[in-house]
């Protein structure tokens, strides 16, 4: 038994074995295992943090994307209401701006008008009195002429008092 080679694999096995044991190999493979297995969990709770912090952020993210689509609306929004208004303003300011000038218009008119009809008188006036000076003048002489100046000169002072 002793001269067989699978007695000594057995011993050199079992010896092996035993100084293994000793030096607490089992133990510090067990710890190291166990060291691995911590820093693998904590890396993992690390990665769940980074990931929740990740998603935490993006939400946040999405909501001031939100935020600033809905204040761009608002914005446009306000905008186009603005510009509504404005163009009703302006379209009232030039209404009005159109009557009035065509107010004024109809008025030089009436002026026009008016100046025309007294430009006429006064010249069918000056005609007449123009003809009727001519007339008088060669038909009134004497005592005759001399009454009508004077009657004129009464009526003259009539009407201007």
């Amino acid at each position: 038994m002793l001269e067989t080679a699978e007695f000594w694999v057995a011993v050199s096995f079992i010896l092996f074995l035993a100084l293994l044991v000793y030096f607490r190999v089992p133990q510090l493979a067990a710890r190291a295992l166990d060291d691995r297995a911590a820093q693998i969990r904590k890396e993992l709770d690390d990665a769940r943090k980074l990931r929740e912090e990740a998603q935490a952020l993006l939400a946040e993210y999405q909501r001031k994307q939100r935020d600033a689509e809905k204040e761009a609306r608002q914005i446009l929004e306000q905008a186009k209401q603005e510009a509504e208004r404005f163009a009703q303003e302006t379209r009232a300011k030039l209404t009005e701006s159109l009557e009035r000038r065509t107010r004024l218009a109809e008025q030089k008119i009436e002026q026009a008008e008016v100046q025309a009809l007294h430009d006429v008188r006064a010249a069918a006036a000056d005609r007449a009195v123009a003809a009727a000076e001519r007339i008088i003048a060669a038909e009134v002489t004497g005592k005759k002429a001399d009454d009508f100046v004077i009657q004129s000169i009464k009526d003259v002072k009539s009407s201007l008092n």
